[in-house]
Formats: structure tokens, sequence, C-alpha cells
């Protein structure tokens, strides 16, 4: 199961900050996200043009939704709007028996204020001792503290002025000084971090995405100081980023969180989560896959525990997934090695991107392939081409699909070759996360979209 996070903030409609931003970092996580909107924005990476606060009530009956059926491991808070929002939210997280983290949202990157003067000092002082942690950048904490931050010895003072209004610790984030972006915590421990500045305008949603990887981390029960150190990595991961969307300061990347915030042993960390992850995968094609989606030479699912080199190392199906008059049958257990097609081609994208930890290979058909492809970011590969040393390896392949790419696609399409299938291969961050594509392109099947 993957653990449940709540995000309580506004609606960004260009969906690099806000609810939009948490939920896409939440998901990277590998937390599945839940969300009580409290404002809705006009906004883009210009400026935001227009903005309604929701009432109270509503946004604790999202709350009251949320945490009356899911078993919530964690929430963070983001844009309130105003005093009466503040208030309610803090009343309705004040029993909370999950950490919250508190981004104090005043203003948009843009500049536009997101916060009135009164909703400043219901932060101050309702929400603020209801938080494990607060993640102020610097302009927020001289208005939370009331100081002037100009140094890393300010940030480190503001950090412990802001503790001192009532969370459990405090992470103060330096981006806004000049030089190397240093971010200061303050807990039962202090410690600062260091990132090299990137030289980019585009951060739009930067503090949005740092809280709600905190909170994700937390939400799979990381103590505070580890789930601290993988936010810091993640945003900086996600800052580093050549996505450029829009004419203003641009969205972070919310894709390059994933591997970073997760951690190097988080996902799977050994041969038995694998393989209990693998299981998992063929349980549900056993189950809900359409026959016509497995390949002439069968389907396999293969998932890299974290420390996998080589293909005797991943996790897949022996013997391959089969179509049969029964429905979809695998052939076998799962069992590190029983793979080498899929396993290699795996490996050679988990190269690029380290994020990524499961595959699996679905039929061809061009209007599946067409389908998936406006649906999804895909990559087509042409192995018309591919030299004969290469045949079978998937390394030629796995290279060609992220030439240019920091991370990896949803799917590569192969349109196949003489003495080669054709051929759709699916890539994910965890099983999970396959299972959900696997079941998108079963989907298109069931709605007639493909033949």
């Amino acid at each position: 199961m993957r653990p449940v996070a709540l995000t309580v903030a506004g609606s960004d409609s260009g969906g690099g900050a806000g609810v939009q931003a948490d939920l896409k970092t939440f998901e990277a996580c590998g937390a599945f996200g839940t969300s009580a909107v409290t404002a809705v924005t006009a906004q883009n990476t210009r400026g935001v043009t227009a903005s309604d606060v929701l009432d109270p009530q509503t946004v604790c009956a999202q709350v009251d939704a949320v945490t009356g059926d899911f078993d919530v491991a964690a929430a963070k808070t983001g844009m309130l709007g105003d005093a009466a929002v503040v208030d309610a939210v803090a009343d309705a997280l004040a029993d909370a028996a999950f950490p919250v983290v508190v981004d104090p949202v005043v203003v948009a990157e843009s500049g536009d204020r997101l916060l009135t003067a009164d909703g400043l000092d219901a932060v101050r002082d309702d929400l603020l001792p209801e938080a494990t942690l607060a993640t102020p950048n610097v302009p927020e904490a001289e208005l939370l503290a009331g100081v002037d931050v100009e140094t890393e010895a300010d940030l480190r003072t503001a950090a412990e002025a802001v503790r001192d209004l009532g969370p459990d610790a405090v992470l103060l984030t330096g981006g806004h000084l000049d030089g190397d972006p240093v971010d200061v915590f303050a807990g039962e421990t202090t410690g600062a971090f260091t990132h090299e500045r990137v030289d980019t305008a585009d951060t739009h949603g930067s503090g949005c995405t740092l809280s709600a990887a905190i909170a994700a981390r937390l939400a799979h029960g990381d103590d505070l100081a580890a789930a601290v150190e993988r936010g810091v990595d993640a945003v900086a991961a996600a800052i580093d980023s050549d996505l450029s969307l829009g004419a203003g300061a641009g969205p972070v990347d919310h894709r390059r969180v994933a591997g970073v915030a997760r951690g190097p042993d988080a996902t799977y960390a050994d041969t038995g989560d694998a393989v209990a992850a693998v299981r998992d995968v063929v349980a549900t094609l056993e189950t809900e896959w359409p026959p016509t989606l497995v390949p002439e030479v069968g389907t396999n699912v293969a998932v890299a525990p974290a420390d996998a080199t080589d293909p005797a190392d991943v996790v897949a199906v022996d013997g391959r997934l089969h179509a049969t008059t029964r429905g979809v049958r695998a052939a076998g257990g799962a069992e590190p090695g029983a793979s080498s097609h899929v396993a290699r081609f795996l490996l050679g994208v988990r190269a690029h991107d380290p994020a990524v930890a499961a595959a699996a290979n679905v039929r061809w058909a061009e209007d599946r392939a067409d389908a998936l492809a406006d649906r999804w970011d895909a990559v087509t590969v042409d192995r018309t081409n591919e030299p004969a040393e290469a045949d079978g390896t998937m390394d030629w392949t796995a290279a060609r699909a992220m030439a240019g790419r920091d991370s990896a696609p949803d799917a590569v399409l192969d349109p196949g070759a003489v003495g080669k299938e054709a051929m759709v291969r699916v890539l994910a961050a965890d099983a999970d996360a396959l299972t959900e594509k696997l079941r998108t392109a079963a989907s298109l099947e069931r709605d007639a979209d493909v033949v």
C-alpha cells in the first residue's frame, strides 16, 4: 500500500505550483495524493490575474472527507488566502495523528500577494504552533518573525526566531540571497544544506515542491531530518531542469524529484521487495488485462532493486505472461534473472535515469501507439538501422530512447524491423505506477479506441 499524503492549498491553473505541484510531487515520491483546495487562482508563469478564496466550511469539509476515509500519513499546507481559512485549517489539523508541514505561502513567484495581512497574523499565531515543520523562504521568515535577513548568519537567527513561534522545526530556504543557496534547518538538531546555484529563472513552484516532497517522505515513515534532507535534494534536482515552459518564470520539473526524494533504498531495497512488487503487477494483469495486449513473444514485467546492475539482479516473470483461452496467465513465478530483453532495456534506461525501477512490454498496434502517445510522454525509436552487434541486448534501444533526455519517458514506441517484433515498452518509477499505466492501456482496449 502506498502511504496517503494530503495537501491543503490553492489551485494554480498553470500547474506549476499549489495543489497541482503538490499532487505531482506526491506521485513522484511514491505517495498517494489527496487534496483540500483553499482557493482558485487564474495563474500562469507571468502572474496571478484572479483569485477566489473558498469558504472555510468548504475547505474543512474537504479535509474531513479525506481524513474520514483515508489513513492519511502526512499533510502539508500551502496557500490559505485569509485569516478565516487559516483558523479553520489550524482547527482541522490541531489533533492530527500525522505530521503536518506548513509552507507559509505569502506571495507567488511573480510577486502577487496570496495571503492577507490578517491571514499572516493567523499563520503566526494559530497555524505554526500546529506544525511539525515550517518551510518559509526569506521574505516569509522576515514577515513572520519581524527580522531582516541578509547573510547566512541571519538565516540561522531567523530560523530560530520562526521556531520560537511554535513549530517543532523550521527549514528556512535561502535561495533569495546572493551566492549558492543555503537552507538552514533548526530543530532538535541544527544544520545547513548548500547547493550550487542553477542559472535559471524557472523556479515557479519550488517552495510547494519542497514542502510536498518532505511531506511525502514523512508519509513513508522517514524521520524528520531524513525527510528534510531528501526534500532539499529533490527540489534542487527539480530546479536543475531544461523544462522551460511559459513566457515568465517557468515551473520546476516535478518528475525529477522521483529518484532523489525516494532515496537510494526507498523503493525496492532488496530482491524480496522486488519479487513482491512483480507478483502484485502479475496479479493485476491476470485479473484485468485483455489478452490482445500480450505480444507474440509474451509480456514480461521487470522490477529492479536499488543495487541492480545486471539482468541477473532484476526480478521478472519466469517464462513471461501469455495470452491463453483463460485470459492472461504467467508461465512461472517472479524470479531474479528471469528476463533478458525487458531487464536489459530497463537497466539501459536506468543508467540515464535512476528513478526508473519498473518496465513491461505491450503488444504493438499503430492505433494503440498513437493513443498512448496522445496521453503520455512517449518516444519513438526506429530499429531499422540497429547495429547487428546490438541485436538482443536492448542497450542500443535504451540509449536512443534517452538521447537528449534527463528523465525517462512513459513509453518507448518501437515499430519493429525485419526479424524484430514491434513493441510498446512501458517505463515507471515503481510497480504501482507501472500497474496504473498498464491499466491505461487496458482501458483503451475496452473503450475500443484501438484495435
